[in-house]
C-alpha cells in the first residue's frame, strides 16, 4: 500500500495566503498551517494503521487488529488486498499507536 500525500501543496498555498493575509486572517491561517504541518509529519506507518482501523470498523470488526478475524475482515472490506498485504497491514496496525483522526478513503 502506498500512502499518497499532497500536504506540500496545501502548506505552500497556506504560506502564500499568509503573505497577503490581513491581520484578521493571520491567526486562522497560522493555525491552519500548524495543523497541516503536523499532519505532514505523521509517519506513513501511522497513516496506514489509521486506514486499517477505519476499514476494520467499517465492517463492524472490533477485536485485535492482528487476528485472523481482522485479516479476514480487512480482505472483505478491501477485496483487492492479497493475503500477504492484509497480514502485513494488520500486524503493522496492531503495533502502531494512532492518535489522530481516522484516515479518509
Amino acid at each position: 500500500m502506498i500512502v499518497v500525500r499532497d500536504t506540500d501543496t496545501i502548506t505552500t498555498a497556506l504560506h502564500q495566503a499568509l503573505g497577503t493575509a490581513s491581520p484578521e486572517e493571520r491567526p486562522g491561517l497560522e493555525r491552519a498551517l500548524a495543523v497541516a504541518t503536523e499532519v505532514a509529519n505523521t509517519p506513513d506507518a501511522e497513516l496506514r494503521a489509521r486506514w486499517v482501523h477505519d476499514r476494520l470498523a467499517s465492517t463492524g470488526y472490533a477485536g485485535p487488529a492482528d487476528s485472523v478475524a481482522a485479516i479476514k475482515a480487512l480482505r472483505q472490506a478491501e477485496t483487492g488486498l492479497s493475503l500477504l498485504q492484509a497480514v502485513t497491514l494488520t500486524k503493522e496496525a496492531a503495533a502502531t499507536t494512532t492518535d489522530g483522526p481516522p484516515a479518509q478513503p
